[in-house]
């Protein structure tokens, strides 16, 4: 088994912005709503997405099926968002 530094995880440096203390225990419309502000994601809801992604990986097989419902939920929910930003730059 590889050690923890040889991962590309262990060697996450930045610690810019952190979701409040459980958001990923909430309904998905908070989740998405959250993730996509400006005081969560300064870079925008695109930065929102790779936080949640990153959760549901590092989650793994410890989510219940219906958590992981309610984030993939949330995920589509900020995936709107990003398109929709996107457009806007566009």
């Amino acid at each position: 088994m590889a050690h923890t530094a040889n991962k590309w995880s262990g060697k996450v440096k930045t610690d810019s912005t952190h979701p409040p203390e459980g958001l990923f225990n909430k309904d998905p419309e908070t989740i998405a709503r959250t993730l996509a502000s400006k005081k969560v994601s300064p870079k925008g809801p695109g930065s929102g997405m790779r936080m949640l992604t990153f959760f549901i990986n590092r989650a793994g097989k410890t989510l219940s099926a219906s958590r992981k419902s309610a984030l993939k939920r949330a995920k589509k929910l900020l995936s709107e968002r990003v398109n929709a930003a996107h457009a806007r730059a566009s």
